[in-house]
């Protein structure tokens, strides 16, 4: 567990709603954000921290289903927020422990926050999550159960709800629509059409009949919509899951899927991180539920950020930049069936740089392949990633790029 102190220490906070009063202490109301891997609860958490109509200071409790965490990394730097995140396990499990520990320990600096957010793992059952703010009296005195957030992605949505698990198994993700008290359902800009946003609807509907559902885009709401609406009913939970409150209730997760983590000090080559999320994408996206990564590669200043869920993927250059005192170092997390893990971390390893010095120092003639060898004059090492640009000694004096430095790209004059 990694906790990460507020970078501007207040001695005053205004609690909302009548919570805090001069010598009595606040019961702090607290949110939780579930739902399956990919459906975009980072980016909504990242939407309610930039925004400031809300006018509250939270604590947030990150949870990673893995050694290797990224979301803390993800979350906006431009946010002043208290940060911990419960590592290597379920929240709703194996770490669960740690969450009452976090939340005592939280407690003690109070008066930093008004409101609790728990962005749970894409594997999380919430309704262990939930119970123990039942069953524990210290945290009962503290904290009070809000709101139960779920989000679900439009394009994926009914293939996991359908998703068949072995016997004694879980379908987290109907776990997490039918604990919903909120359903946001995004990236409706994936929809087909109308019917397919109806249809998906009506399922949900069919799982969890009170919970009010709102579409959305890119995570993109009011968070007025679901901070301190105090929607949480332990009747209704009790109602349908009569077993709630049963301390030894047991969650059990399927062993095919697993997460993989890597952490590597150092850069990689921007050409072979390209080709490496190629291969994965095309050749394991099937079986990719999640994954994620922040990478510093050669030659740029701003962090490289990817994600995707299967097939779906995005990437690209943050306007965050590596700090000065700031360690340069690469990390992702994939989440899915049958990983190979070993593979995957060698591979990604390949493209990491060495460190070695390039052939060819600035000034250096060469030639560069541009469908056919030309002359050229080495200008810059490391431009925008690349291992080399290049004036090409012709009239107009064209600039190319060497990727990498490999004599099929860039070879010296007596090769």
């Amino acid at each position: 567990m990694v906790t990460k102190p507020n970078k501007k220490q207040k001695t005053e906070i205004n609690h909302q709603n009548g919570m805090w009063k001069k010598g009595k202490a606040p019961i702090v109301p607290v949110t939780i954000l579930t739902g399956f891997l990919g459906s975009g609860k980072t980016t909504l958490l990242n939407h309610i921290l930039k925004d400031n109509s809300h006018g509250m200071k939270f604590a947030i409790i990150e949870n990673e289903f893995g050694e290797v965490g990224v979301d803390e990394k993800v979350i906006s730097e431009n946010v002043d927020e208290e940060i911990v995140e419960v590592m290597n396990g379920c929240i709703c499990c194996t770490v669960r422990g740690d969450l009452v520990e976090a939340l005592k320990k939280l407690y003690n600096r109070v008066e930093q926050f008004n409101g609790v957010i728990i962005e749970t793992t894409g594997l999380a059952d919430p309704a262990p999550v939930c119970q123990t703010f039942f069953i524990d009296e210290d945290i009962q005195e503290k904290y009070k159960l809000d709101s139960v957030i779920t989000v679900v992605d439009t394009k994926y949505i009914l293939e996991r709800l359908a998703e068949e698990k072995p016997e004694g198994v879980e379908n987290e993700s109907v776990e997490q629509v039918v604990f919903a008290d909120k359903i946001l359902l995004n990236k409706i800009d994936l929809a087909e059409n109308e019917d397919h946003l109806k249809k998906i609807e009506s399922k949900l509907k069919s799982l969890n009949p009170t919970a009010s559902i709102q579409r959305c885009k890119h995570s993109q709401i009011n968070p007025n919509d679901i901070l301190n609406i105090g929607a949480f009913e332990l009747k209704r939970v009790l109602d349908f899951d009569p077993e709630f409150l049963k301390e030894d209730a047991e969650h059990e997760h399927d062993s095919s899927v697993s997460s993989l983590g890597v952490r590597c000090d150092g850069d990689v080559n921007y050409h072979m991180l390209q080709m490496w999320i190629q291969r994965l994408i095309v050749d394991d996206g099937a079986n990719l539920y999640r994954y994620k990564g922040i990478i510093a590669v050669k030659g740029m200043e701003n962090k490289y950020l990817f994600q995707g869920v299967g097939m779906l993927f995005t990437g690209g250059f943050v306007d965050a930049k590596w700090k000065k005192n700031e360690t340069r170092e690469s990390r992702f997390v994939f989440i899915g069936k049958n990983l190979d893990h070993e593979f995957y971390k060698n591979a990604f390893l390949s493209i990491k740089d060495d460190g070695r010095p390039l052939r060819f120092s600035v000034g250096t003639m060469v030639e560069c392949n541009v469908g056919k060898w030309a002359l050229g004059k080495v200008i810059k090492q490391w431009d925008d990633g690349n291992a080399y640009r290049i004036e090409i000694q012709d009239e107009k004096k064209t600039n190319v790029w060497a990727p990498i430095d490999v004599d099929a790209y860039i070879r010296s004059l007596n090769a």
